[in-house]
């Protein structure tokens, strides 16, 4: 008699003396017959298996599966679940990664110098939420000029809409966003339009509901900012480490994504010989010679080391960048005039030519923030600038203000115009922040939709008495609750075609545009770049090759003096509203700027 085939489930559960699977048709829930609870026999390392015998009749339905942990009669989802069709709290399903038609067997990657980053989150980019429903605007990115598309959290979380760094399984797609499949159909449409992928993954902590995996084994020791922390050098540390290390690959080979950005590395607490991130690194780079396609580890660190960025060959942790707060902070400042909190050292006259030259303004000096030296310098002759992400929003930087505000409801669109060269025109890794490109309306608020009434009312509450400590009052601070509140958040794509929007995109259209035309923009070397500045640190001047980018955040028209004449305009701005010579007359070594422009000259 042929006997059925058997499907492999294992889990690991170091310190449980008895584990059961149950497993069940997909179409019918997971405690009612035809269910069945299969024991599972223990290995020497800790790990859990079981031969489920697979029917005939079963092979037409999904498979759902949850585990039982000795007496405990609750079926948890596997932490390894590529698939939560039922949300967090349900079981897991079995889901086929080879099943999926890709048409991108052509992609070659995408490589991150020279590249221009797009951060968006899935669940604001469109009304709808979805990946199928994003894919309806990458055309927008192509047109743009964009290289890399960064996308938020993607992994399973409890409710609907969230920013997604409230993720409970690594591993398993939102379903709200139409899960496995859809994002593999999304990830399909950037490459077929010449747009690389990468996603941002969560290792240093878990959300507040629906975080099983302690249960499973010792998942975690001590604590971070945002809770437990990982336990990445401890007794059992080999199986936590090897999780994330299998989940990163897994992204990568399984979803067919060009990089990975690693939040909040600072909160990854290793004593090891060879860090997580190292060993990662050197994982990442074996995979992506396998597949014969560049792939890229993007950290986020507020360390500013920059071991970060340094090849493991040199002792570093070989991250291909980091995103680069001081960068920002520096644009910042100098924009809106801010210069509370963290802003306070970044408001300084030369704040922002400094850091503009070596990417780290706190680079073993005083930081009053924090009320210590912070950071060390970036040897800039043998660490490149796009090692370094530069960027005027991104999403922690708009998200964390308390009413969501964007740039423009501070700056003036000069001013505005004025950044957005800087950091195109940069040695760094220019990243926008989804409807930066057209000075969108829309605040992108913090938002959340957890189930539980209770834990909804702690979100509220912590909210509130995070922003108060940051001087905001209780009445400017958005119910992260409320289903408003994420849908004052959603992109509104008729604004582009609108006075206001419509300049301003095709400024940066323009500006990515000339950055790919004229390859010394793109020059990542920063032993090659310099920074003049007035006294003020209002007028500065970027040397790139035989270019000069002038920038005039005064309020005033003002002069700046270079080091050679000006032959020609390749592209100005006139306080923002346009693309054209901006009134810069050339020909000598000094030019003129109206009141809050930009221009790039060829010298």
């Amino acid at each position: 008699m042929t006997q059925s085939p058997a499907q492999r489930f294992s889990v690991w559960a170091p310190d449980r003396e008895r584990v059961s699977v149950r497993v069940g048709p997909g179409d019918r829930p997971l405690d009612a017959p035809p269910a069945r609870d299969h024991p599972m026999t223990r290995d020497e390392r800790g790990w859990w298996h079981a031969d489920v015998p697979v029917g005939p009749s079963d092979a037409a339905h999904p498979l759902d599966y949850a585990f039982l942990l000795d007496d405990d009669p609750e079926a948890l989802p596997d932490p390894r679940s590529a698939w939560q069709p039922n949300g967090v709290h349900g079981p897991s399903r079995r889901y086929d990664h080879a099943a999926f038609p890709w048409t991108d067997t052509g992609w070659s990657g995408r490589a991150l110098p020279g590249s221009v980053v797009y951060e968006l989150h899935i669940g604001t980019f469109t009304e709808e939420g979805t990946f199928d429903a994003a894919i309806g605007r990458l055309d927008h990115l192509v047109d743009l000029g964009a290289d890399l598309v960064e996308v938020m959290p993607v992994n399973a979380f409890d409710g609907v809409h969230g920013w997604g760094y409230d993720g409970v399984l690594w591993g398993a797609v939102h379903q709200p966003y139409g899960g496995p499949d859809a994002f593999k159909r999304f990830v399909d449409a950037c490459h077929a339009r010449g747009l690389g992928v990468l996603l941002d993954v969560v290792y240093n902590h878990l959300g507040p509901s629906g975080a099983y995996l302690p249960r499973f084994g010792p998942y975690f020791s001590g604590e971070n900012a945002w809770g437990p922390s990982l336990n990445l050098d401890g007794p059992g540390s080999d199986e936590v480490r090897r999780h994330v290390i299998d989940d990163a690959l897994g992204w990568l080979r399984d979803y067919h994504l060009d990089g990975l950005r690693l939040d909040a590395v600072h909160a990854l607490a290793d004593r090891r010989a060879t860090h997580l991130l190292a060993e990662l690194s050197a994982e990442v780079d074996a995979l992506a010679a396998g597949l014969r396609r560049p792939l890229a580890l993007i950290a986020e660190s507020d360390l500013n080391d920059p071991a970060m960025v340094t090849a493991r060959e040199a002792g570093g942790r070989g991250m291909t960048a980091q995103w680069c707060d001081d960068l920002h902070h520096a644009l910042h400042a100098a924009l809106t005039g801010e210069d509370q909190g963290y802003y306070a050292d970044f408001a300084v006259p030369d704040a922002l030519a400094r850091t503009l030259r070596s990417a780290f303004l706190h680079a073993g000096t005083w930081s009053s923030f924090r009320g210590r030296t912070h950071g060390a310098p970036v040897d800039t002759r043998s660490i490149p600038g796009s090692r370094f992400l530069a960027y005027l929003q991104n999403h922690d930087q708009v998200g964390n203000r308390a009413r969501g505000d964007r740039m423009p409801e501070a700056v003036r669109p000069g001013l505005l115009a004025c950044g957005a060269a800087i950091v195109l025109c940069s040695p760094y890794t220019p990243m926008l922040f989804m409807g930066e490109e057209w000075a969108a309306s829309t605040p992108w608020r913090f938002f959340a939709s957890f189930p539980d009434p209770e834990l909804a009312e702690g979100v509220r509450r912590g909210r509130r008495r995070e922003f108060a400590g940051h001087g905001w009052g209780g009445a400017e601070v958005p119910d992260p609750m409320d289903p408003a509140t994420r849908e004052r958040s959603v992109l509104r794509w008729e604004e582009r075609d609108r006075p206001g929007h419509k300049e301003v995109l095709e400024l940066y259209r323009s500006l990515i545009a000339l950055r790919r035309a004229r390859p010394e923009l793109a020059d990542p070397r920063l032993d090659r770049f310099a920074v003049g500045a007035s006294g003020d640190g209002r007028v500065l001047v970027l040397h790139r090759g035989a270019l000069r980018v002038v920038c005039n955040l005064r309020a005033e028209a003002a002069a700046a003096v270079l080091d050679r004449p000006a032959r020609s305009v390749l592209l100005a701005s006139a306080g923002g509203a346009g693309t054209g010579a901006g009134g810069v007359e050339t020909g000598a070594a000094e030019v003129r700027l109206p009141a809050e422009s930009f221009a790039v000259l060829a010298t």
